[in-house]
């Protein structure tokens, strides 16, 4: 069916996004010989990263609600491919850190794009699946990401991983633009719900903020993606660093939780459709599947206590909960708003995850470098995400279609 083929087309371009912004934590060790990189320097880069994707985050849901999900996913994925493949020509740190800025600029575009792709083309009923099957595409790249680097280690120097990495993205830009058109052949329903949000009037990122189920999902998801941050850009160093581990048995091993997240990332919107199939309302689907999620969390405080093993299954399971719960934290903005402020509010909700990110990563790389551990790091991050539920809970009491007019009159917009 058309709608899935979308579905997986845009998750083949989530995939490369995380594939991209791995090619540095994997690689790090190997970068490090040319670049000196400390866990703040690590820090560093990461916040570079972030900081522009939480911008580019909110620019880019407005982008894509200006040029249409076929342009400006174009534009987007074009931009960060060459970013990324500029990496190849850093000689200094500066360069490196400009190289990840200029990455995230063009990466935070990706998820409102593909959040605009899931209003358009898809009823209530499959969008969370339709989600799961898109955020699928972050384990499918975090999973490549270790072998790949290491194959290409193996017969080239670390800055031809961002050359080809960067080709590939560029490769799908074509693609995309051969395959995607806007959905003008949907059913009647779809076609009339697009219709009505044509109608809803233009709104600013503080009126969109003026409304509670906003800055809930904002501050859910600035606690969830603190944690969910650290393991992605520090699982790789955690095992050069704290288990010893060296370029190839990262390769052989750090791609295991990342493949559980994407079972996590296809279970968790199934879960939640299914429960919508079977008469079960919006509100119990996504919160029943979005608590489960959360639930698993708290595992992570066992990894620094457990033999090497033990703690890549817990890993695993924590990366389970977090993509799961990622998958549903999405498709929120589509449940509760209109289409054509979906993109806008997607990048909001994204926004205050990277900023989370930003945060959480910078007290990392000081708390390690002054003498912490990795036991007080896990100890944190195992908490957050129980609290993000919690506000979920109590910003978002009713999952339904949003009167904006109404909502923002309520609140003296």
């Amino acid at each position: 069916m058309l709608r899935w083929r979308i579905a997986i087309l845009v998750s083949v371009a989530i995939a490369i996004s995380y594939l991209d912004r791995q090619t540095l934590p994997v690689a790090v060790s190997a970068i490090a010989r040319d670049i000196p990189l400390t866990n703040q320097r690590f820090s560093a880069l990461q916040s570079a990263f972030l900081l522009s994707y939480a911008l580019m985050y909110m620019g880019g849901g407005k982008l894509v609600d200006a040029l249409g999900t076929r342009i400006g996913f174009a534009v987007i994925m074009a931009f960060w491919s060459l970013a990324n493949a500029s990496h190849a020509l850093a000689t200094k740190f500066a360069m490196l850190m400009a190289s990840r800025f200029l990455l995230g600029l063009g990466e935070g575009g990706g998820f409102p794009a593909a959040t605009r792709a899931v209003a358009e083309w898809f009823p209530v009923k499959d969008r969370a699946t339709a989600m799961g099957i898109i955020n699928a595409g972050t384990s499918v790249g975090a999973v490549s990401a270790p072998p790949l680097i290491a194959v290409v280690l193996s017969y080239a120097g670390w800055r031809w991983i961002f050359v080809v990495t960067g080709g590939l993205g560029l490769l799908w830009t074509w693609w995309w633009i051969s395959s995607y058109f806007p959905p003008e052949n949907l059913p009647e329903p779809a076609r009339e719900r697009l219709a009505s949000a044509d109608s809803t009037p233009n709104l600013r990122w503080i009126d969109l903020l003026r409304i509670r189920e906003s800055w809930g999902l904002v501050s859910a998801k600035f606690l969830s993606d603190a944690a969910w941050y650290f393991y992605l850009f520090w699982l790789p160093k955690y095992l050069y660093d704290a288990r010893g581990f060296d370029v190839k048995a990262v390769g052989t091993f750090a791609w295991i939780p990342y493949a559980a997240a994407g079972v996590g990332c296809l279970l968790g919107g199934w879960f939640s459709s299914y429960l919508v199939r079977r008469q079960f309302s919006l509100g119990v689907a996504r919160k029943l599947a979005l608590g489960l999620s959360a639930a698993v969390m708290p595992s992570i405080l066992l990894v620094p206590r457990l033999p090497v093993a033990w703690a890549l299954a817990i890993f695993s399971v924590a990366y389970f909960g977090q993509q799961s719960w990622s998958t549903l934290v999405m498709v929120l903005p589509t449940d509760l708003f209109p289409a054509k402020v979906v993109g806008s509010v997607a990048g909001l909700v994204g926004f205050g995850g990277a900023m989370g990110g930003i945060a959480f990563g910078q007290l990392v790389g000081y708390l390690l470098d002054h003498g912490f551990g990795y036991g007080v790091v896990f100890s944190l991050a195992g908490t957050f995400h129980v609290a993000a539920f919690v506000i979920i809970l109590a910003t978002v009491p009713v999952v339904q279609s949003l009167d904006l007019e109404r909502k923002l009159s309520s609140v003296g917009a």
